[in-house]
């Protein structure tokens, strides 16, 4: 018999292809070629994605702050999950390696969010980062933009990042961006807006873009 979780979850509707299609396989990569195995994961939520990590060889920890934007309490069946608030970290130990999964863009106080999570790395350890994203335009939440094609009814918000905020991450922790990959999610002009395109499509700042996966590094000493 299938517990009460597992009964929650067979119960969901399939929900159509979404962008951690290229937001893993990059993570992944970014991942694979450092020399550390010390991973945090932020905003783990329910995901299977610390797991995944783990299973690659990964030495893994996951933090979500509970009670922020789940309305109901938060389970997470594959992986433990400590309580954390990222913009306010409490944890001592310091990783190789953070990633924080399309979980930015829901964080009102975005800058300590950033600033919490490379205060975490080894120096030189690597903030593996997916955001909604526009190179010229930010939008302090496109669920609620009189285009959006959805998340009108959601109880957090999803912010769309652009180059001022992404030089405001790298000046308050003298950090570096190493590599950024943008991607083309709908046919609209924002996060949400127009049709899904499957799968997510590479883009380049000029050309029309909805998505960025980044790799922020922590300054050496």
């Amino acid at each position: 018999m299938l517990q009460p979780k597992l009964r929650e979850e067979a119960g969901r509707p399939h929900f159509q292809l979404n962008e951690r299609i290229v937001e893993y396989s990059f993570a992944l990569r970014a991942l694979g070629e450092m020399d550390g195995r010390e991973v945090l994961d932020v905003g783990t939520g329910a995901s299977a994605w610390p797991h995944l990590m783990a299973t690659c060889g990964f030495i893994v920890e996951a933090a979500d702050k509970y009670g922020s934007y789940w309305r109901r309490p938060m389970v997470n069946r594959h992986f433990h999950v400590i309580h954390e608030d990222i913009t306010e970290p409490t944890l001592s130990k310091r990783y190789d390696a953070v990633t924080c999964i399309s979980v930015l863009e829901h964080i009102p106080e975005h800058r300590a969010a950033v600033r919490g999570m490379l205060g975490l790395l080894r120096p030189g350890g690597r903030l593996i980062l997916t955001v909604p994203y526009n190179e010229r335009t930010y939008h302090p939440d496109a669920y609620r933009h009189p285009e959006a094609g959805y998340g009108q009814d959601a109880s957090y918000i999803a912010q769309v990042y652009s180059r001022e905020q992404l030089e405001g991450w790298l000046a308050d922790s003298d950090a570096s961006l190493v590599r950024q990959e943008l991607y083309r999610v709908f046919t609209g002009e924002l996060w949400t807006q127009g049709e899904r395109l499957h799968p997510p499509q590479p883009s380049t700042a000029e050309q029309p873009h909805h998505l960025a996966c980044m790799v922020l590094e922590a300054p050496s000493p």
